[in-house]
């Protein structure tokens, strides 16, 4: 147990880390974009192409973590994650900068489903629900934490966030590489006659969750990519008003994911957790339509925030249960459906921005009502073997 504890402690370390240096960055992008004569759509590229880049190596990331194992994926993706951070840091043109965020991507397919493929490894079905919303809770407060610091640091110089996300992540590679063994798989075959390559994702028993995944990420991009904008067109929230609603809903939910999850798991289970949770979160996306004050914006965001903080884990716990030793199969398919919606969210949701402010909101709402609808009628079956 205690092996287990240390071991869990340093892959949340190296999340805690990853997400750390992601938001070091936030703070300083408008001051580079000035520097480097940027537009906005350039940037909006930047964070498409690093999607992108998760999307498609995430598949195969995913057949690498089961084939070659999970602490040298581990440690790959935080060597490439530091030299994409160095790149950005030193980078004076377009290219490099676009070359830097696709090794962010690459990076990102390896890490996150070869930490998940870990704990499952070195877990119990009892254990992995807690250990999977402590992971959520370090990727959260990783990202929460991390732009406070990257505003105090760039004081320093624009670039100085970049150099110290790159060190960071140089640091936590060579720790793992150092401290963690790789683990002992849980081979729990499942049935024979399995489906190759990517037909594998249309296997009973992922598919539906993959598709609950995609329309988790999905809604979840589109509410973050333009709930700036909408506050700041619908009622003239500053900067500061919106990085505190953003933050403290972001803390609630992380509380939720250390506090709650594992609690909520056990008395409902990881079907029903997510079923609630969607069916919240519809409605107060729904409802942010309707609220006019800065505390019902502020309470609607939290409860939005804490539903989609429960769903990813909840869903990556369910997967994790019933994947046998396709754990790195899941993961990268976890992190490619994740990555479709990061994609076109984003997307979709500014379109419709410029036609209504509130239409990016309708349209997520129909979405996570349609995923509910799903999840209710999936809730009620038993896992299926293909």
């Amino acid at each position: 147990m205690k092996k287990e504890t240390i071991t869990l402690v340093l892959l949340l370390t190296n999340l805690f880390i990853a997400f750390l240096g992601i938001g070091l960055v936030i703070p300083v992008l408008p001051t580079l974009m000035n520097e480097l004569d940027i537009s906005g759509s350039v940037v909006g590229y930047m964070v498409a192409f690093f999607a992108i880049a998760q999307l498609i190596v995430s598949p195969i990331a995913g057949k690498l973590i089961d084939t070659i194992g999970r602490k040298i994926m581990i440690v790959i993706g935080l060597f490439i994650f530091s030299a994409s951070e160095l790149l950005f840091a030193v980078g004076q043109d377009l290219l490099v900068l676009f070359i830097s965020r696709i090794l962010g991507g690459v990076s990102a397919a390896f890490i996150m489903p070869a930490v998940t493929a870990f704990i499952a490894d070195v877990t119990t079905n009892e254990t992995r629900s807690k250990a999977l919303g402590y992971m959520s809770a370090a990727i959260s407060t990783g990202f929460i934490i991390g732009p406070g610091i990257g505003g105090f640091l760039a004081g320093y110089g624009t670039r100085v966030p970049f150099f110290f996300a790159a060190g960071l992540a140089c640091f936590a590679a060579i720790f793992s590489l150092i401290m963690l063994r790789e683990p002992k798989r849980q081979y729990e075959e499942t049935a024979s006659g399995k489906k190759p390559g990517f037909k594998r994702i249309f296997a009973p028993m992922y598919f539906i969750v993959f598709v609950i995944i995609f329309v988790l990420s999905f809604g979840l991009a589109s509410f973050e990519a333009v709930f700036s904008l909408f506050v700041d067109h619908k009622f003239g929230f500053t900067p500061t008003d919106i990085a505190i609603i953003i933050t403290g809903s972001g803390l609630v939910g992380a509380l939720a994911q250390v506090l709650l999850f594992d609690r909520l798991t056990k008395l409902m289970g990881e079907k029903k957790l997510i079923l609630v949770s969607l069916i919240f979160s519809s409605v107060m996306v729904g409802a942010m339509t309707l609220v006019n004050s800065y505390f019902s914006v502020l309470f609607v965001t939290i409860i939005v925030f804490v539903g989609f903080d429960l769903i990813r884990p909840a869903a990556t716990s369910y997967l994790s249960k019933i994947a046998g030793n396709e754990q790195g199969f899941v993961g990268g398919m976890n992190s490619m459906f994740t990555s479709i919606g990061t994609v076109f969210g984003p997307i979709l949701g500014g379109y419709l921005f410029d036609f209504d402010v509130d239409y990016p909101f309708y349209f997520a709402t129909i979405v996570l009502i349609a995923g509910s609808i799903l999840t209710f009628f999936w809730a009620k079956t038993k896992p299926v073997q293909p």
